[in-house]
């Protein structure tokens, strides 16, 4: 073979159950129900427990997933020394790669990849990682971390660790439907990073933590604080022309326009934008998104008859401002969500794995004789 698809771009690396996006259409489902179903009707824990099962459960299964969430949230006295010792030094997303990975360390069952222990470890990532940002959160910030609440669902209870107040009804339903829109994406960069190191048959929580690893990159999970940059530069209207020429001229993209699959809007967008007008009418920071749906319809008439549209990213920004969370956040939250998909595409790749190993075209010298280094 000599051709060679840069960025893996429309090659098939796997089969899987879990999820179907239709770029040309707008379309994102998972095992088979539409995302605006999901968002509308279903609640995090539920598309948790459809994407690990690829069926939406029974009122019994989903209390005993909430009751194991629960019971999960808490950490380990080594993880909470741990992020006492890094929140001065090292950013959020960093800060969540080391504890997934020490987590898996004092995890007597972290090799065991048989589907139940597998099932467990990846509700015990779901639980535990909200908890490590909000404690990483809290502890920067002076105050010490919150405990988790068992009346609480998951999102609601982030918020609750986080804040230390009780969310708005709004609030939690923003939350959950922002885990419901981010918890699963197909074959993506972060995905794909988690099956290679998991198609070694290395554990769940180093496969995570590659994950994590790519999923901080401003090209991926990272676009969203890109987006928060941008607006909070623009600041008003007046600047977003010159703002985004400038941008353009240097040959930078505005992050939060384009996908590589979509051709239209992202259907994640679209279910955004609508919460963000709801959040907006009582938020002091509306301005972010009212400046964020100019900067929209700037783009549109400037890239007008290219495919290039809002992204997830793109409100995902402004409607977490709005809730009152900090940028640098933003990443940490999409994998708090994410952690869903990443450990339900494990699952698939442990139960028929192959060892995840493609080709490079060569292109370097060739026949070169050796000299010795006194010769050279």
């Amino acid at each position: 073979m000599t051709e060679i698809a840069r960025g893996l771009e429309g090659i098939n690396v796997t089969a899987t159950k879990l999820c179907r996006i239709d770029g040309l259409k707008g379309e994102l489902i998972y095992s088979g129900y539409n995302i605006y179903d999901l968002a509308e009707k279903s609640s995090f824990e539920e598309v948790a427990f459809l994407l690990w099962n690829q069926r939406l459960p029974n009122k019994q299964e989903l209390d005993d997933l909430k009751a194991f969430l629960n019971k999960e949230r808490p950490l380990d006295g080594v993880v909470e020394r741990l992020i006492r010792e890094l929140w001065p030094h090292v950013r959020p997303m960093r800060t969540l790669e080391i504890a997934v990975e020490v987590i898996g360390a004092i995890d007597p069952d972290s090799s065991d990849l048989t589907q139940p222990t597998l099932r467990k470890t990846a509700a015990r990532l779901t639980a535990k990682m909200a908890t490590v940002i909000a404690a990483y959160d809290r502890l920067r910030n002076g105050k010490e971390p919150v405990a988790p609440r068992d009346d609480l669902g998951h999102a609601a209870n982030f918020l609750w660790m986080l804040t230390g107040e009780e969310p708005t009804e709004l609030a939690k339903h923003v939350m959950d439907v922002a885990f419901i829109l981010h918890a699963e994406h197909e074959m993506n960069a972060s995905t794909f990073s988690a099956m290679v190191t998991g198609s070694t048959l290395s554990d769940m929580y180093s496969s995570i933590a590659s994950a994590i690893g790519t999923l901080k990159g401003p090209l991926h999970g990272g676009a969203n604080e890109a987006v928060f940059k941008t607006v909070d530069a623009i600041k008003e209207e007046k600047n977003i022309a010159p703002h985004v020429e400038a941008l353009l001229g240097r040959g930078e993209r505005v992050m939060g326009i384009g996908h590589r699959i979509y051709k239209t809007t992202d259907p994640r967008a679209v279910i955004l934008e609508r919460l963000g007008h709801q959040v907006a009418e009582t938020s002091p920071d509306r301005w972010y998104f009212d400046l964020s749906l100019k900067l929209r319809d700037y783009l549109a008439r400037k890239l007008e008859g290219k495919p290039l549209y809002p992204n997830v990213d793109f409100f995902s920004a402004s409607v977490y401002r709005m809730l009152g969370i900090k940028s640098d956040l933003y990443t940490p939250i999409f994998a708090l969500a994410r952690i869903t998909g990443w450990t339900a595409h494990l699952l698939e790749q442990y139960a028929d794995n192959r060892l995840v190993r493609p080709n490079a075209l060569y292109e370097g010298a060739a026949n070169r004789e050796y000299t010795p280094i006194a010769n050279r």
